[in-house]
């Protein structure tokens, strides 16, 4: 067994966290912690948003 890292948490935590985070995308805060759970930004403009602001590619912020 193996464990995928956990990208949008690692993306969460460079923009400054996930109050910060969910400030600058104009999300709840709730919202961002369950993108961190889910491992995964389902609304495609938050997770360019975040991509962008991060440096992370948005790819590894919406695994299929």
């Amino acid at each position: 067994m193996f464990i995928l890292e956990n990208y949008v948490e690692k993306a969460v935590a460079k923009v400054g966290g996930p109050t910060m985070t969910s400030n600058l995308l104009s999300v709840s805060n709730g919202c961002v912690h369950k993108w961190i759970n889910s491992r995964r930004v389902p609304n495609i403009h938050k997770a360019r948003q975040l991509a962008e602001l991060s440096k992370i590619p948005v790819e590894k912020l919406r695994p299929v």
